[in-house]
């Protein structure tokens, strides 16, 4: 059936949202593994029944789990990643001993073509690759080449949160950690170097313009232009026209520049959606109404919408990966908030409705465009 299959983590569970390619009517799952964090939850664009998700407790750590019909069954894989062949401690790469200490899977992010490789960007900040579904899982390990004892944790953690594969050529990857800035491999993982001249972060280094150590919140990219990146940094949104080799900003008229997501248009690759909150110490949108706002034009000019949003008394906040987009013509626009709401566009975020309220937390938000 053709439609659209939502999949949403919180803070107590993940939930499945399903529709029609109308997207009018949602059937809403009973919670699955209730009580967990799921820090993320992703399914595979090549095979629409495999999922997976990342899951963590206090008591019981990072969890795994996989699903190959649709979140029918699970099984859990692979959680003993591997930092250069052997959990435990690791050395900084200037010699010093330190802990590098594996605290949970941020991202999970399912190849574009092959239905057994899946990447994890996880904390503290590395990423993995795995060729058989999860099973088993290796670093990338020459990410953390690039002056990793420089890199400093955000507020939540020093976390690998973005990882972009781009659909013209398998070997080029994206990444990006809070807080040490956007990295880029051109050869499938081998080698990488920081992509962050432009950024700008007076207030949080004592070098603004330094090569790492700015904190990025998310990145964006349409794949019929992947040389066209969009950044949602921990202040300023940015662009990129040359794979991330140089950054300029767009924030132009944004109520404030500073937020945590960024999505773009699946048909229309110059329209950006971000949901600017009120400042870093502040966490919830601005004047109490919840806007996403829209870029038709890449960038500067931006649009408030607000038709099916509150506008009044409204203090959530939007996580980094809580805002996705569908491949259906006009796009569907999803995002969830603190707030336990997951709103949802069928007509390109010119209007909006609420497809589910009163969940825990949302953490997590991704879209399955089903044929």
């Amino acid at each position: 059936m053709a439609g659209v299959r939502v999949l949403v983590g919180t803070r107590k569970g993940a939930f499945i949202l399903t529709s029609n390619e109308k997207r009018k009517r949602w059937e809403v799952s009973e919670p699955l593994f209730p009580g967990w964090e799921i820090y993320h939850f992703n399914g595979s664009p090549v095979d629409p029944n495999r999922l997976y998700i990342s899951q963590s407790s206090g008591w019981f750590g990072q969890v795994m789990q996989r699903s190959d019909d649709a979140g029918k069954t699970w099984s859990a894989v692979g959680n003993k990643f591997a930092y250069e062949g052997s959990p435990g401690p690791h050395q900084w790469y200037d010699g010093t001993p330190h802990p590098w200490e594996f605290k949970r899977v941020w991202r999970l992010e399912p190849s574009l073509t092959d239905a057994e490789t899946v990447y994890a960007g996880v904390e503290d900040a590395a990423l993995f690759r795995s060729s058989d579904a999860g099973q088993t899982w290796q670093e990338l390990e020459g990410l953390r080449d690039i002056k990793a004892n420089l890199w400093q944790p955000g507020a939540g953690g020093l976390c690998l949160h973005t990882i972009i594969l781009d659909p013209s050529d398998e070997n080029r990857i994206v990444v990006a950690i809070s807080a040490a800035g956007a990295f880029r491999t051109d050869d499938g993982g081998e080698t990488w170097r920081p992509i962050n001249n432009g950024l700008k972060s007076a207030f949080e280094l004592p070098d603004p313009e330094a090569e790492v150590g700015h904190c990025v919140h998310n990145i964006a990219m349409h794949p019929s232009k992947p040389g066209v990146l969009f950044m949602q940094k921990h202040w300023d949104v940015m662009r990129s026209d040359d794979y991330g080799d140089s950054w300029y900003e767009i924030s132009g008229n944004l109520p404030t520049d500073f937020g945590f997501p960024i999505a773009v248009n699946s048909n229309k690759p110059n329209t950006v959606y971000v949901i600017p909150i009120k400042s870093d110490s502040e966490h919830f949108v601005p004047d109490g109404k919840l806007r996403v706002y829209r870029s038709k034009n890449g960038g500067n000019k931006w649009q408030a919408l607000t038709e099916g949003l509150p506008q009044e008394n409204c203090y959530v906040n939007v996580l980094r990966a809580a805002l996705a987009v569908d491949k259906l013509k006009p796009c569907g626009i999803y995002f969830g908030t603190s707030g336990g709401q997951v709103y949802a566009s069928a007509d390109d975020g010119d209007s909006w409705k609420a497809l589910v309220r009163d969940l825990p937390p949302v953490l997590s938000v991704e879209v399955q465009t089903l044929d």
